[in-house]
């Protein structure tokens, strides 16, 4: 056990510090290659030996207290750097308040499980080591035609791979930490590689981007250390498992659970929080995909799983319900108004993360379930939509969704395995709509919670058809250009294209073998590929089946069309020449360009309209939260 967890914590570190101080490219991408191959061979591994608790020595402890302070002086340095007044509060209020509890408060001789692993944490530990492994991977020749594109004299890829590799070291020891302090560290060291990784570019919007990136996270940090002080008060524990074991019967407890909550929500980048996540599509694609999937937000949706049974039944509960379901329909209402490629996949990911918290706060088996589930599917096709837009930008010189309009043309395989991953966002049979149907199922209790998950559900279909279509939009009867393809660009996604049909297809073993045994009485019982309960079933292989019906359909479809005459669309009489031409004559007699585009309803559903109304109403229902743990 000791050697896994080493492997999977303490080898993206020193592997880390490998590609900072190796600065030959072809050594660097050998060590990147193999940690993420010994790091998902570690995970499987973990995952095989089931859960566990498990103690490291005792100096262990010290070491984590003593890099905890030394963490917090480095974010401190870079507040002054950058003169940012609200980093330079929360840091040294988490110095403070740390220094206090550490020095005068906690025992130290007290006996704390370190590390603790369930079935939560296996799966997070997958994804994160599987998951973020391809994405270091994709980087290696994403990084150096990035950096051919900035004209850089000197490389900075060294410094940018010390911290991707780092950072699944950091959270592979968050999901797996049961010593509170140690949950705490590695928290903040995701922090602080998030911050160093959104502003790797140094230009001034990714400076900009990354401290604000910086003083929201560390606003979550000290949320953080103040639960977990009032937590250590009330229950006298740094173990965690006895601190969420003594939640339902410690009405004290919900207070400090609430601030606990709160540092998720900030890390989640829930709303109001989500304009550090938007920010962060300024970096490089490994980073956006990393942050988004495997890694940063996974953080938090995480530590609000974590410790939902402790506030089961309460109305921080009901609080956390609803803060998510907001973030939800929100989101998807904001991604409508968006034609930026990683825009939409940042609302899209906050949208999506905001429904794993609704369920977390629904906090019945069913919908912890459907959270788990979402947590799997949601980073395997958002990663890989992440990778299709970052090679998509590279090729065309744009992320604007109307800019791939007939992609299929000029990208055939990259398209089609975006589409792929489109997909699987949006359709049954695939593993997220079938974690939705469950979410919504298990929320019937509470209607507000229904309502905005139903519309956030509609919404969420609206913009992901509309970019399939675009990038589909392909003239009928003419033949695409091949692509050509880095091994290491086609390995990462079609690695994870085939990933998320698979484990789509595979959704009934997946429960039955991680998500099941998590509960006592189970919510869903798998017989026969179909997901049954009182709530009703998903027929997970009928509905492949159907599927594979239609996709033969549709070849069949398609190839008939070859055969067809194309004819123009109307245009009122006045088309001009031939087909191809696309021009209607226009004032003047002067022939005119047919141009096509998406209405974006940005009257209805833009930045500039929503974004305030929307703030406001989340800081309200977050100050209900809190004030619902008085």
């Amino acid at each position: 056990m000791s050697n896994l967890l080493v492997l999977l914590i303490l080898l993206p570190f020193v592997a880390g510090l490998a590609c900072y101080f190796l600065r030959a490219g072809v050594i660097r991408s050998l060590v990147v290659t193999v940690t993420g191959g010994i790091l998902a061979a570690a995970s499987i591994a973990l995952l095989a030996q089931g859960t566990f608790t498990y103690a490291p020595p005792a100096g262990w402890g010290t070491f984590i207290a003593v890099a905890d302070f030394a963490l917090l002086f480095v974010i401190l340095y870079y507040a002054f750097k950058y003169r940012n007044l609200l980093i330079k509060l929360f840091t040294v209020s988490q110095i403070v308040l740390l220094g206090l509890f550490e020095l005068f408060m906690v025992d130290h001789a007290a006996p704390v499980t370190a590390f603790y692993a369930d079935q939560l944490s296996l799966v997070m530990v997958l994804v994160i080591s599987i998951v973020g492994s391809l994405i270091c991977i994709y980087g290696i020749p994403y990084m150096k035609a990035h950096e051919e594109h900035l004209h850089l004299e000197i490389s900075r890829q060294p410094r940018f791979f010390m911290f991707m590799v780092l950072f699944l070291g950091a959270m592979n020891g968050l999901v797996l930490s049961n010593n509170i302090l140690w949950l705490y560290f590695f928290f903040e060291v995701t922090t602080f590689c998030s911050f160093m990784l959104i502003g790797h570019d140094g230009t001034e919007v990714a400076i900009r981007n990354s401290v604000r990136a910086l003083w929201m996270n560390s606003l979550g940090g000290l949320a953080f250390v103040i639960g977990m002080i009032w937590a250590y008060k009330v229950t006298g524990s740094l173990d965690l498992q006895q601190i969420i074991a003594a939640g339902p019967a410690a009405s004290a407890l919900l207070i400090p659970l609430a601030f606990i909550c709160l540092a998720g929500f900030t890390k989640a980048a829930q709303v109001p929080f989500q304009s550090w996540l938007l920010g962060a599509m300024v970096a490089p694609t490994p980073v956006s995909a990393l942050l988004h999937s495997s890694t940063m937000v996974k953080a938090g949706v995480y530590v609000v799983l974590r410790i939902a049974p402790a506030f089961a039944g309460s109305f921080v509960s009901d609080g956390v319900a609803l803060c998510g379901a907001f973030t939800f329909v929100a989101c998807a209402a904001l991604a409508i108004s968006q034609s930026n490629g990683k825009k939409i996949l940042a609302y899209s990911t906050v949208s999506n993360l905001g429904l794993i918290i609704a369920c977390a706060g629904i906090n019945t088996p069913a919908a912890l379930t459907a959270a788990i589930l979402l947590i799997i599917f949601h980073a395997v096709s958002k990663s890989l939509m992440f990778l299709c837009v970052g090679t998509i930008e590279q090729e065309i010189g744009s992320r604007d969704i109307e800019d791939m309009r007939g992609l299929y043309g000029r990208m055939p395989r990259t398209t089609i395995i975006a589409v792929v991953g489109i997909l699987t966002m949006i359709l049954p049979p695939f593993g997220v709509l079938m974690a939705k149907w469950l979410a919504i199922e298990s929320a019937a209790g509470n209607l507000l919670v229904v309502v905005m998950m139903a519309l956030g559900s509609a919404l969420t279909v609206i913009y992901w058809a509309r970019w399939a279509g675009l990038m589909l939009s392909y003239p009928a009867g003419e033949r695409p250009t091949p692509e050509k393809q880095d091994v290491l660009i086609r390995m990462p996604l079609t690695s994870l294209a085939v990933g998320a049909v698979v484990l789509s297809l595979g959704a009934p073993i997946i429960y039955s073998g991680l998500v099941q045994p998590l509960f006592q009485a189970p919510p869903l019982v798998s017989s026969g590929g179909i997901l049954s309960g009182p709530m009703g079933a998903f027929a997970v292989y009928p509905l492949f089946f159907i599927l594979g019906l239609g996709f033969l359909y549709a070849l069949r479809a398609a190839k008939k069309a070859r055969t067809l005459n194309p004819s123009a669309p109307y245009l009122g009489g006045l088309q001009v020449g031939d087909i191809k031409d696309s021009l209607f004559t226009g004032p003047m007699n002067a022939p005119v360009k047919v141009e096509a585009g998406n209405y974006y309803l940005t009257a209805v559903f833009g930045e500039n309209v929503l974004t305030t109304p929307v703030n406001i109403a989340a800081i309200a229902l977050i100050v209900l939260m809190m004030g619902g743990a008085l």
